[in-house]
C-alpha cells in the first residue's frame, strides 16, 4: 500500500531535508511541499471536492508554518478533513507541547533533528489510522480486504497434522494474491521445519529469528529482514536452525504480525501443524484462519483436536475457522459435510483435488511458482484464494489457464454459430417446405380416392356424379387447402377423379402458386355388373 504524504513546511531548507528523508521511506509517495497554511487548506479542499480517495493519508505540519499557528492549523485540519492523519514536526518535545498537540488532534510528533526510524514510525501509524477512518467514513461493513483496525488482512494457514499440504496452500494463496496486484507478505512460522524457502527456491540468510531481539520493529528493520521474491512476494522465512525457533516468543510474533499488517495489504502466515506460542498468536490475530485437512479419519480427528485446543486456549472459536479439504475425491467416504459436522467449523466450498503427479515436477525443482496453470490443484487453490477474498477472481483464468481457453473456445463457438445460423435457417426452411410438399401430395391423393368413389356411387344411383365428386373431395381436405380444383369424368368402365391442390409456402394459407395433382379411379357399376 502506497502512503501519500503532503508536507506543509514554510522553510525551504527544512522542506528539502524533509522531502529527502521522506523519499527514503518504503511504500511512500511524498508530494511537493506547500509553503503556508492557506495553500494547504486550499489544496486539501480541492482534493476533497473530487473524492475522499484523492486526499493524502498523512499531512506533516511544520511548527513554523504560517500564517495560521501550527496547533490551530492542525485543529482545523482534523475538523475539516477527518480522514487525514496529521503529524506535527517540531523541535520542542516538552510534555506541554505533546499534550497540546494531542488535544489539537495530531496523530503524532516528529522531533528535530529528523531521524529515519522515528519519522517512518509516525508516518505509518498515521497512515494506518487514516485507512481505518476512511473505511468508517465510507460505511464499510467490516468484510473488506483491509480490516477495521487499519493495515492489511492476515490469513493464517494451519494443518490438522503433518503432510496435509499446509505450506503448499500458503504458498499458492500468496502467489494468487500477488498475481492479482496486491502487496503480500508470506510469513513462515513453522519454526522448526519451515519449508517455504524450499518451495520457492530461495536461499536467504535472514529470518524471523533476527527480529527476536528487537523491541521496536521499524519499517527499515522489517525491510532488512524480508526477502523480495521474483514473483513479487515478500518472504519472512523461518530460521534455518530449528532450535532458533525458541527465540520467537508470543511477544515477538505479535510485533512481527502487526508490523507486516501495517505494511502489506495481505499477510499469509504458514503456521505449520505444531502449536507454539508464536503461531498461536498468529492464529489469534488472523482475520481468517484456514485449517487444512485430508478426507481420512486420522486427519479429521487431528482437526477436531486442533479446534478444541484453540478453544481451550481461547485463541479462536470453531465457527470462526474455515476448514479446507485437501486431496478430495468424489469417491471418498469422508465428504466435506461430514468434516464440517465433526469439527464444528465452516467448510470451504472449494476442495483441493488429489493430483500429486501434477505437483511432483514443481516440488522436486523447488519452484512452485512454475506450476502449470493447467494444473487442477493450482486452479483449485487460486479459486480458494478468491473464496477467501484475497483476489477478485480465480487468477489462473487470467494467466492463460484452462478456463481462459474455455472462454476463448466459447467465444469462437459463438462466432461460428452466428455465421452458420442463416445457413441453418435456410436448410430447415427447405426441409419444412419438402414436408409441406409431401403432405399436400398425400392430401390430394386421398381426396381423389374419396371423390372417385363418391362419383361412382352417384352415377349408379342416377345422381349428379360431378357434384358428388367435388363435395367428397373438399370434405377430405383441411380448411387451408379448400381452394383445390376437383373434377371427375368416366373413362370407359372407370370413374377417374383429378384433384389439383395448391402447395403453401412455409405456412398453410400462403400460396405462391405451386400445385400438385392427385389422381385416382374407381370402377363403375357397369364394370362391376360385367
Amino acid at each position: 500500500m502506497t502512503t501519500r504524504i503532503l508536507p506543509a513546511v514554510g522553510d525551504p531548507d527544512g522542506a528539502r531535508a524533509l522531502i529527502t528523508l521522506l523519499s527514503q521511506l518504503p511504500d511512500t509517495e511524498p508530494a511537493p511541499p506547500v509553503p503556508d497554511s492557506t495553500a494547504l487548506l486550499d489544496l486539501l479542499a480541492r482534493l476533497a471536492a473530487e473524492s475522499l480517495d484523492e486526499l493524502p493519508e498523512v499531512v506533516l505540519v511544520h511548527e513554523r508554518i504560517g500564517p495560521v499557528p501550527a496547533l490551530d492549523l492542525i485543529r482545523d485540519l482534523v475538523l475539516r478533513f477527518p480522514a487525514v492523519g496529521v503529524v506535527l514536526v517540531t523541535a520542542d518535545t516538552s510534555p506541554a507541547l505533546l499534550t497540546a498537540a494531542m488535544d489539537s488532534g495530531a496523530r503524532g510528533i516528529v522531533a528535530f533533528p529528523l531521524g529515519y526510524d522515528a519519522l517512518a514510525e509516525r508516518v505509518h501509524a498515521a497512515a494506518s489510522w487514516s485507512a481505518g477512518m476512511r473505511r468508517h467514513l465510507a460505511g464499510g461493513t467490516g468484510n473488506e480486504l483491509v480490516p477495521a483496525g487499519g493495515g492489511g488482512r492476515v490469513v493464517a494457514v494451519t494443518g490438522a497434522k503433518g503432510g496435509v499440504g499446509t505450506t503448499l496452500t500458503a504458498v499458492q494463496l500468496a502467489l494468487a494474491t500477488s498475481a492479482s496486484g496486491r502487496s503480500v507478505a508470506l510469513l513462515d512460522l513453522d519454526l522448526q521445519s519451515g519449508d517455504i524457502a524450499s518451495y520457492l527456491d530461495v536461499q536467504f540468510r535472514r529470518s524471523v529469528a533476527d527480529l527476536a531481539a528487537i523491541t521496536d520493529i521499524t519499517p527499515r528493520v522489517l525491510q532488512d529482514a524480508v526477502f523480495t521474491h521474483e514473483t513479487g512476494i515478500d518472504l519472512l522465512l523461518a530460521p534455518a536452525d530449528g532450535e532458533r525457533g525458541e527465540e520467537i516468543t508470543d511477544r515477538v510474533a505479535r510485533q512481527v504480525v502487526h508490523a507486516l499488517r501495517a505494511r502489506y495489504e495481505v499477510v499469509v502466515v504458514d503456521c505449520g501443524t505444531q502449536m507454539g506460542a508464536a503461531n498461536a498468536v498468529a492464529v489469534e490475530l488472523a482475520d481468517q484462519a484456514v485449517l487444512l485437512v485430508t478426507p481420512d479419519v486420522v486427519a479429521v480427528r487431528a482437526a477436531k483436536r486442533m479446534i478444541r485446543l484453540w478453544d481451550r486456549l481461547q485463541i479462536r472459536k470453531a465457527e470462526e475457522t474455515l476448514t479446507v479439504v485437501n486431496r478430495y475425491a468424489r469417491s471418498a467416504e469422508i465428504q466435506p459435510t461430514l468434516v464440517e459436522r465433526v469439527t464444528g467449523t465452516k467448510t470451504a466450498r472449494t476442495t483441493l483435488p488429489a493430483a500429486f503427479k501434477e505437483l511432483q515436477a514443481a516440488v522436486d525443482a523447488g519452484r512452485m511458482q512454475d506450476l502449470d496453470n493447467r494444473s487442477t490443484v493450482k486452479q483449485a487453490m487460486w479459486t480458494l484464494a478468491g473464496e477467501l477474498g484475497l483476489v477478485a477472481a480465480p487468477a489462473p483464468d487470467a494467466t492463460g489457464g484452462r478456463r481462459t481457453r474455455r472462454r476463448g473456445d466459447k467465444g469462437a463457438v459463438t462466432l461460428e454459430f452466428a455465421a452458420m445460423f442463416p445457413l441453418v435457417l435456410v436448410v430447415m426452411g427447405l426441409l419444412w417446405q419438402c414436408v409441406l410438399y409431401g403432405y399436400t401430395y398425400s392430401l390430394a391423393g386421398n381426396a381423389a380416392d374419396e371423390a372417385a368413389r363418391a362419383a361412382t356411387s352417384a352415377e349408379a344411383g342416377g345422381g349428379d356424379y360431378g357434384a358428388a365428386c367435388v363435395a367428397a373431395g373438399h370434405k377430405n381436405l383441411p380448411s387451408a387447402w379448400k381452394g383445390a380444383d376437383i373434377g371427375c369424368a368416366p373413362e370407359g368402365t372407370v370413374m377417374k377423379a383429378t384433384v389439383e391442390v395448391k402447395v403453401p409456402l412455409f405456412f398453410p394459407g400462403v400460396n405462391p402458386g405451386w400445385k400438385v395433382t392427385g389422381e385416382a379411379g374407381a370402377a363403375t357399376e357397369k364394370a362391376q355388373g360385367q
